[in-house]
């Protein structure tokens, strides 16, 4: 598997699986009928962020990940990040490798920190991979998030620093 730098060329790919897992409603806060050209904008980040993809030795994008800092100003010093797995490819390793990644970039960038500011509760092999590579819940936003099946469930903040 390679980490690389997405291009234009690659939204076609990661579109199908992105809108799946957003009108899914069940890990984003994003609206569950965002269309493709705004979910295009917040996904795709320009420098000095960055947005990149997981692809298999044919080219094919497997996940993808977008990190930034948290915040602007005085707290700048913290990055974010977010993932989505095309679920036809989960169990394989690209979500490890996709947070590893971030976080080493943020590592490099020389920020201080890493925060998740809203990882559902429910979502527990996110929690899971995150807490396995350091992250710990530092609070929990109760019913932060209305999930379509179980109701309203708790938001995490995760931090790990650097």
């Amino acid at each position: 598997m390679l980490i690389r730098e997405a291009t234009d060329e690659d939204w076609p790919a990661i579109w199908p699986f992105f809108h799946d897992i957003v009108a899914a409603g069940e890990t984003f806060t994003y609206p569950t009928d965002l269309g493709e050209d705004l979910a295009r904008g917040w996904w795709i980040l320009s420098e000095p962020d960055r947005t990149v993809v997981a692809v298999d030795d044919a080219g094919t994008v497997l996940g993808t990940a977008k990190m930034n800092s948290n915040h602007m100003g005085n707290g700048s010093h913290i990055a974010s990040a977010s993932y989505m797995v095309d679920p036809e490819r989960s169990g394989r390793g690209v979500g490890r490798a996709l947070c590893e990644y971030t976080v080493d970039w943020a590592r490099t960038a020389g920020y201080r920190a890493m925060q998740f500011n809203a990882v559902v509760e429910t979502n527990t092999n996110a929690v899971r991979l995150y807490r396995s590579l350091g992250f710990e819940v530092i609070g929990t936003l109760p019913e932060g998030f209305n999930h379509p099946e179980q109701g309203y469930v708790g938001l995490h903040i995760m931090h790990k620093p650097l």
